[in-house]
């Protein structure tokens, strides 16, 4: 019999046939015969490649699979704590809208967790009068206003006394920014971690005079615990603006007898922005 190589090369020499075809044809029969002999022989020495498309070496296959894998996403950076200076000299710089937005988004308490909105305040942006009380109740909190409820409408009602109305020459703002749960008293740390705002609304709107509605709010300016029994008729600073402290309006709905000690009060802060022209 003609030897198969020998026989393809004189067709290939006489132009009858292209000799790569019928070559490859016989070569990949022949490989897959002595494939099977293999397997046969010792089928734990024939690995069959059928992943075409693997790379050849090793490095290239750590390469790829490395490609492969997913970027772990980025953890967001971690915010400023409450007390960080950091966070303080950030809110330092805001102007309104920025100083606004912060607010309504701070999560820097957990009064943050139970809130409907935030609260950041009301009123004439270079008024003379800031009015400061303790924090939203649960009309402030629904409508996002302070002093909307009954205690504002007899706030409305000293400031009319004065000659003064809301959004007149005067701002009204609280010292914290989210309502504490039952409207109980703001913590010491809660009233802490929204003092930064209140100094930027302070510093922003440079007010003649303040006028602290409450313990609480004597305490976020004061920085101390103040008797409003005792600190009524004294006159306070915070960074050279006088602060007057008197009763809350809250407080005078339920002891009506001490509207009279609030009105003295309201006439002494007057007493000391005529001092002032």
């Amino acid at each position: 019999m003609t030897d198969p190589l020998r026989r393809f090369a004189w067709l290939d020499a006489m132009e009858l046939t292209p000799l790569w075809r019928l070559r490859s044809r016989w070569l990949i029969s022949d490989r897959s015969a002595q494939t099977q002999t293999d397997a046969q022989t010792n089928p734990q020495d024939v690995t069959i490649d059928t992943d075409r498309s693997a790379p050849r070496y090793p490095c290239q296959q750590t390469q790829r699979q490395a490609s492969r894998q997913p970027t772990p996403p980025q953890a967001p950076p971690e915010p400023p704590s409450s007390r960080s200076p950091e966070r303080a000299e950030q809110i330092a710089t805001m102007d309104w809208e920025a100083l606004e937005a912060a607010i309504r988004r701070c999560q820097a308490c957990p009064l943050s967790r139970e809130r409907t909105q935030a609260v950041p305040g009301v009123g004439d942006r270079r008024a003379r009068w800031l009015f400061v009380g303790e924090g939203p109740g649960r009309e402030e909190d629904r409508q996002g206003e302070p002093f909307v409820g009954p205690a504002g409408k007899l706030l409305d009602e000293m400031l009319f006394a004065l000659g003064l109305k809301r959004g007149v020459d005067v701002y009204i703002a609280n010292a914290v920014k989210c309502r504490p749960p039952l409207n109980r008293t703001p913590h010491p740390e809660e009233i802490a971690a929204c003092n930064p705002f209140l100094a930027r609304q302070i510093a922003l709107i440079a007010p003649r005079i303040i006028v602290a509605l409450g313990k609480p709010a004597a305490f976020a300016l004061l920085d101390e615990e103040v008797k409003i029994a005792q600190a009524r008729g004294r006159r306070f600073d915070y960074h050279g603006i006088p602060v007057v402290v008197t009763y809350h309006p809250a407080y005078l709905l339920r002891n009506p007898a001490d509207k009279r000690k609030a009105w003295e009060d309201l006439l002494f802060a007057r007493r000391i922005l005529m001092q002032q022209v």
